[in-house]
């Protein structure tokens, strides 16, 4: 074999282990959309298509208000077809009573929901521009504040209701950077690589936010003894019994409470919550919703680890259907 053979061979294996190395980091890396979110308080994420796919027959149209379906006709995007994956970023605001509340939002879309009507309709609805990054930065009115609106991409949007610029300004940011497979936020840096394997929704952070009330965070009506600032690291994942056949869904909530005798005390008042909840749960009409709820608090399971505090339940799939 000649030098010049040998030397093309070292390149050719060289670049084939180079391409390999660059597959397996984008393969542990997070999505790109959540990749994309500036810096902030909680992180969540949706994947829609293989919630789309399981349960398409148990999906109903939602009813919409007036105002949402002009938009949808005037953009003519359905959220509910188009839409593929939802990242969003929670940001606490200082001041609670203001025009955001407690906290607002950065999100970016994935789908089919750019073009030019998507455009057309940011154009002729937006108080203001701004040019960022080669991108047109829409501010939109909205309920004493101002959301502000970018098209990333062809299959991409970045949407922040945020007080200032800064957020959507680090989304574009970001996303020049995107192929770098482990860029993004801090909370990503330091808790993906606890989000199990194909979970189809996953948050991280300080996911309660949305639901505090009061300095705690309510569920269905339920307080919560979690505080809204914990850091969570919640997901729902799909089990497979049997290869390629799917069985259930798969929830597990982590809080990573200040000490260990914290989560202990945590820990207790949740089990105590679940088998008080459980034990009041009435017989209702067989709906989904109903359906999945009482799988869920039939399978709920608190545990405490150290100083974290997990909460665990499973809901056969064979609950959304034949209804």
């Amino acid at each position: 074999m000649s030098r010049r053979t040998r030397r093309t061979l070292l390149i050719v294996a060289a670049v084939l282990i180079l391409l390999a190395v660059a597959v397996f980091l984008r393969s542990k890396a997070p999505p790109e959309a959540a990749r994309l979110l500036p810096e902030s308080d909680g992180i969540i994420y949706v994947d829609l298509r293989p919630i789309r796919a399981l349960f398409h027959k148990q999906l109903e149209p939602p009813e919409r208000a007036p105002d949402y379906q002009q938009f949808i006709d005037a953009v003519g995007i359905d959220p509910e077809r188009d839409l593929d994956q939802v990242a969003i970023a929670l940001h606490r605001m200082p001041d609670p009573n203001g025009p955001n509340g407690p906290v607002a939002y950065s999100m970016v879309l994935v789908g089919k929901i750019t073009g030019k009507r998507l455009n057309a309709w940011l154009d002729a609805h937006a108080a203001s521009r701004e040019d960022y990054a080669g991108h047109t930065i829409y501010s939109i009115p909205s309920e004493g504040r101002t959301v502000r609106v970018v098209q990333i991409g062809y299959d991409m949007v970045g949407v922040s209701n945020t007080p200032t610029p800064e957020q959507i300004h680090s989304i574009l940011d970001r996303h020049r950077t995107a192929a770098l497979p482990f860029s993004g936020s801090t909370l990503l840096e330091q808790h993906y690589h606890e989000i199990p394997l194909l979970s189809l929704a996953w948050g991280v952070g300080q996911i309660g936010l949305p639901f505090s009330e009061s300095g705690a965070i309510h569920i269905f009506g339920l307080e919560l003894p979690l505080e809204p600032d914990s850091t969570i690291i919640a997901s729902v994942a799909p089990a497979f019994p049997v290869p390629g056949k799917l069985g259930s869904l798969h929830l597990r909530i982590e809080e990573i409470a200040p000490s260990e005798d914290k989560a202990a005390s945590q820990a207790a008042a949740l089990a105590t919550l679940v088998t008080l909840v459980r034990a009041l749960a009435q017989p209702t009409a067989p709906t989904t919703t109903n359906n999945a709820i009482r799988e869920l608090l039939k399978t709920a399971e608190v545990t405490q680890r150290n100083d974290r505090v997990v909460v665990t339940a499973t809901v056969p799939v064979s609950t959304f259907s034949g209804l």
